[in-house]
Order: C-alpha cells, then sequence, then structure tokens
C-alpha cells in the first residue's frame, strides 16, 4: 500500500498525500546512514514529500538530512523538499538574536532559502513556505524575494504556514501560492470554522495539515474531551478494521480541501497508519461522529 499523489494547486506540484515532518530529526539520535534507511523506508511506502524548515532541530535539523542524502544523492529526483523561513529565534547555531520574532524582508527570505539549500546539500526546493505571519509582512517584498528565487531555479513553488484567510489573500495578491501549511485535528477545529479551508477549496488550493494527531494529545491527554474523542476513534477503528491512529488522519483527510497530512514520526509503523488512511473514507456519519465527540454535543 502507497500514498497517492496529489496536485497542491492548478499549475502547483504533485506531492504525495502523507508528507515525512522531520522536525524532530535531531531528537532520533540516528547515524547518516539510518537517516539514510529511514528515508528510503518512506519512499517504499510512497511518502516523498519532505517537509523542514530550518528553525527545526534547533536550526540543526536540515544539515541532518543532508548528510543522509549525500549518502545517496540520486534520490533528490524521487523526493520533494519543502521547508519554512521567517522564525527568528535565539540559537547557539545563529547569530545572536535578542528577542523572539520573524522576519520576511527579502533579504532575509532569499538568505534562508540559500542557507536551507547548502544545509541539505541541494540545487532547489520544491516549496517554501512563510512559516508564521508577521505583523510587519509587506507584501510586494515578500513577492520580490519569490520571484528572485524563483528566476534563480532555487525554489520551484511558495506558500504559507499558519496563515489566516485575509493574510493568505493579501499575499496571494501579490505572487502565486501553492498551499497553506495549518494545524488541523480532532482536537484543533480552527481551520473548519475560520474560513480556511472554505478559502482553500475556493482557491483550488491543498492544505497541508500539521498536527494530525493533536501533538499526540490524542493519545496522551487525560481530558474528557480527548477520552471521548478516543472512545470515537476506537469504535470507528474496529469497524474497520484498523488503529485509532489511522481514523484520526483519515479524519482529517475526509474534508473535501483534499488536505495531505504531515507525520511526524520516526516509526515506519506510524507512517504506514498513515498511507493506510489515505484508503479509506469515512461515511458523513462517522465524521461527524468524530467532531460530535470534539465538540461534546450534537450539531445544531
Amino acid at each position: 500500500m502507497q500514498a497517492p499523489r496529489i496536485r497542491l494547486a492548478p499549475t502547483g506540484p504533485e506531492f504525495s498525500r502523507v508528507a515525512f515532518g522531520l522536525w524532530r530529526l535531531g531528537d532520533w539520535q540516528l547515524v547518516p546512514r539510518q537517516r539514510l534507511a529511514l528515508l528510503e523506508q518512506a519512499l517504499a511506502l510512497g511518502v516523498t514529500t519532505i517537509d523542514h524548515a530550518d528553525i527545526y532541530g534547533d536550526y540543526g535539523g536540515e544539515a541532518l538530512f543532508g548528510e543522509a542524502l549525500a549518502l545517496a544523492p540520486q534520490l533528490r529526483a524521487r523526493i520533494e523538499i519543502v521547508s519554512k523561513c521567517g522564525i527568528m529565534a535565539p540559537s547557539r547555531n545563529r547569530p545572536p538574536v535578542s528577542v523572539a520574532h520573524y522576519d520576511t524582508g527579502r533579504a532575509h527570505i532569499i538568505a534562508a532559502a540559500e542557507n536551507s539549500l547548502m544545509q541539505m546539500g541541494t540545487d532547489y526546493l520544491d516549496l517554501l513556505l512563510i512559516h508564521r505571519p508577521d505583523p510587519l509582512m509587506d507584501p510586494d517584498e515578500i513577492a520580490e524575494a519569490f520571484r528572485a528565487l524563483q528566476q534563480a531555479g532555487k525554489v520551484r513553488h511558495f506558500g504559507v504556514s499558519n496563515f489566516t484567510p485575509s493574510q493568505f489573500e493579501m499575499l496571494a495578491s501579490r505572487h502565486s501560492l501553492v498551499t497553506n501549511q495549518v494545524e488541523l485535528s480532532a482536537m484543533h477545529l480552527d481551520p473548519i470554522y475560520d474560513g480556511t479551508l472554505d478559502q482553500c477549496q475556493r482557491l483550488s488550493v491543498v492544505p497541508m495539515i500539521w498536527s494530525a494527531l493533536g501533538g499526540g494529545r490524542l493519545f496522551s491527554e487525560q481530558s474528557p474531551r480527548a477520552a471521548r474523542v478516543r472512545a470515537a476513534l476506537d469504535a470507528i477503528a474496529a469497524e474497520h478494521d484498523v488503529s485509532a491512529t489511522t481514523i484520526a488522519y483519515a479524519w482529517g483527510l475526509r474534508h473535501p480541501a483534499r488536505p495531505l497530512v504531515i507525520t511526524g514520526s520516526q516509526r515506519i509503523a506510524a507512517m504506514r497508519e498513515a498511507v493506510a488512511a489515505t484508503h479509506m473514507v469515512l461515511s458523513r456519519e462517522q465524521w461527524f461522529e468524530i467532531l460530535r465527540a470534539s465538540n461534546g454535543c450534537d450539531v445544531p
């Protein structure tokens, strides 16, 4: 069973419906060859999209991935690399920062993208995202940076992460965007109600979902809400003879915005659960059963 593929936008790239998120790569304590083996196992499942950010692993995650890719550079042609930039956090691995902030200025975006390329040992990024909406962002300046990177062949497509519909609309008025990477799970419903997924459908832009398992809270949090959701997931999982984790992924994938989900585990078994979710469709009643469990009441 392999992950299917999906086009992010009418003129956007084609990605795997499950992406391999590497924000924890620095915590996994793997040598380069083990990191390569993990990538190869992901590819065997059809998971070809790799999600990074410059800040991951205290600004060290991309270099760790680059070390692995250097052992098998021919794999670059089989994967799509996503990275994000714009967060400036205090770190021993970067010039001193007195206060955490965002920088979406032209110079920083270009420098961050070029540094990501250097760290990963690749000539181009398939997709670059602005990691967080910057209160001081100038859409014209961001668009200038995007055009410069695209014309230089360093980045093929652009998008955003955690943007509200109005913020997305503002930047998209200056440069084409192919995705909005947002948090969505049965424990975090905001994109369903705040217009984010509505906008994606209107523009035929596929969202990327992060924290589809509620950052682990779905299966670890000791709260009435989490307990209700777990009970609903377990009941539906038993009907389909799959894991509750697969049902949690399938719940997000069921939305007509046709999102892709990002996994964040080094366990290949966990990735298989996400891939399995792409091959099933929850009924409307099952989907609303999980929503009811999250809200603690029926729909109005």
